[in-house]
C-alpha cells in the first residue's frame, strides 16, 4: 500500500521547484492533491494534468496564500471538491534580498506576507476540518537561513525563523487533537530562486561549505516532506528538520 493512499493534501506554491516536487511525490504515494499557484496558468495546468495522469485526483487553484480571505475561500473550495484535508504543506515563498540599509518597507512587507503570514492564514483555516477529523499533518517550509541568518537576507531570515516559532507553538496547541505540525529547513536547493548561486562565479564557495558537497534537489526536500506527511512520522511533531546537506552542523 502506498504511504498516502486516498489522503487529501494541499500544497501551496506548487507550480514549480520544491512545491512541484512535493505535489508529484505525494501523488506517487497515492494522495489526491490540491495545489495553489500565482503566476503561470500554463505551468499549473501542466502539473494538474501530470498528477491526474498518475491516477489521483488533482486540481490547481489560483490563490494567494498571503491574503487571508483567499485562503478562507480556498479551504472551503477544497473541502467541497475533495471532501477532506489530511495534509497541508505551507510552501509558498519569495525572497527580495537586500541590505537592510537599502530595504524598503514594501519589500519587507511583501516577504512577510507571502512567507510568514501565509502560514498563519492557511493553518488558521485548515485546522478546523483537521480537528473535526482528529487527524492531520501540517508541514511548514522554513529555511536554513531562518536558523543561521545571512547578510542581505534579513527579511527572508526573519520570515523563516518566524515559521519555526509558529510551528513549535501550534504543535503544542494541536497535539491533543492528533494533529502534527512540523517544519522543514532546506539548505541550498537547485530551484529558480537559487539559480544565481549555482551559476555565479562564487558557486564553488557555497558548495565547499556543504559537507555532502552538492546543492540539494527539490526531490530531496520532497522526500523529507513525505516522511512528515505520512505515518512514518507519526510520532514527530513540533520539529524542524534541516535538509541542508550538513550545512547546519
Amino acid at each position: 500500500m502506498k504511504l498516502l493512499e486516498n489522503k487529501v493534501a494541499i500544497v501551496t506554491g506548487a507550480s514549480r521547484g520544491i512545491g512541484e516536487a512535493i505535489a508529484i511525490k505525494f501523488a506517487e504515494e497515492g494522495a489526491n492533491v490540491a495545489f495553489t499557484y500565482l503566476s503561470s496558468d500554463e505551468k499549473a495546468k501542466a502539473l494538474e494534468q501530470k498528477l491526474q495522469g498518475m491516477g489521483v485526483k488533482a486540481k490547481a487553484y489560483k490563490s494567494n496564500a498571503g491574503v487571508y480571505e483567499e485562503c478562507e475561500t480556498l479551504i472551503a473550495d477544497v473541502l467541497k471538491e475533495f471532501g477532506a484535508i489530511d495534509i497541508c504543506v505551507n510552501n509558498a515563498g519569495i525572497s527580495k534580498d537586500n541590505l537592510l540599509l537599502r530595504m524598503s518597507p514594501d519589500q519587507w512587507d511583501d516577504v512577510m506576507d507571502i512567507n510568514l503570514k501565509s502560514v498563519y492564514n492557511m493553518t488558521k483555516h485548515v485546522i478546523r476540518p483537521m480537528m473535526k477529523a482528529k487527524s492531520g499533518s501540517i508541514i511548514n517550509m522554513s529555511s536554513i537561513i531562518g536558523i543561521k541568518g545571512n547578510a542581505g537576507q534579513s527579511s527572508y531570515a526573519a520570515s523563516k525563523a518566524g515559521i519555526i516559532g509558529f510551528t513549535k507553538s501550534i504543535a503544542q496547541e494541536l497535539g491533543s487533537r492528533n494533529i502534527r505540525v512540523n517544519a522543514v529547513a532546506p539548505g541550498f536547493v537547485e530551484t529558480d530562486m537559487t539559480h544565481y548561486l549555482k551559476e555565479g562565479t562564487g558557486a564553488q564557495a557555497y558548495i565547499e561549505k556543504i559537507p555532502l558537497g552538492r546543492f540539494g534537489s527539490p526531490e530531496d526536500i520532497a522526500n523529507v516532506t513525505l516522511f512528515l506527511a505520512s505515518n512514518l512520522g507519526a510520532y514527530v511533531t513540533g520539529q524542524t528538520i534541516s535538509a541542508c546537506g550538513g550545512l547546519n552542523i
